[in-house]
């Protein structure tokens, strides 16, 4: 049986058909209207509240929102499941953020943060889905992009082994003013080798 090939509507940026669960997995932009009550029951929900701490109210989240799509540096993106929004992205240029002030960061080197806001879209099986499926988007994006980073709570243990499980690498542990955290990184290399 031959695989579907992966659809994309208009807005979608990437999509993907995912043979393992039959579904396809896309990422579009954020719309501050229509997903901001989505990204507040997200953020206020205590799984999230735990390692993002952004718990808050509509008006609160629009601001962090609107001021995230004003920033050249980052782009929010939702990821969806067969058109499902479950998953929120913060895809950043790492040079031009404060974690270049931690690591020798080249200048296409992208960085993500991630959380899965619907608790049906939980597992292993779907995380190594969407993150891979991601890290492919962000290869093909741009192709000086060589390496992408991440930097979870030092103690989201779970996290950390999904990142290691996709190739990425725990560098070091640092300390950022909010948060001590891991230090994630892929290489192109070490990715497509795993995808072979």
């Amino acid at each position: 049986m031959q695989s579907p090939s992966p659809t994309t509507t208009a807005q979608d940026l990437y999509s993907r058909f995912d043979a393992e669960l039959q579904s396809t997995i896309s990422f579009r932009h954020l719309d501050p209207d229509s997903d901001l009550e989505r990204f507040n029951r997200w953020q206020n929900s205590d799984r999230v509240a735990r390692f993002w701490d952004e718990r808050g109210t509509l008006d609160e989240h629009r601001d962090y929102l609107m001021k995230l799509i004003r920033a050249p540096q980052v782009e929010p993106l939702i990821g969806c499941l067969d058109g499902d929004p479950f998953l929120y992205l913060e895809v950043y240029w790492a040079e031009q953020d404060r974690l270049a002030a931690y690591y020798t960061a080249a200048p296409a080197d992208r960085g993500i943060h991630m959380l899965v806001g619907e608790e049906r879209h939980r597992g292993p099986r779907k995380v190594r889905a969407w993150l891979s499926a991601l890290c492919r988007h962000l290869f093909e994006d741009s192709p000086a992009t060589q390496r992408i980073v991440s930097e979870p709570r030092y103690d989201n243990l779970k996290m950390i082994d999904y990142l290691e499980k996709q190739g990425f690498e725990k560098i070091k542990e640092f300390d950022f003013p909010h948060k001590r955290a891991a230090l994630m990184l892929l290489t192109r290399d070490a990715f497509f080798k795993g995808q072979a």
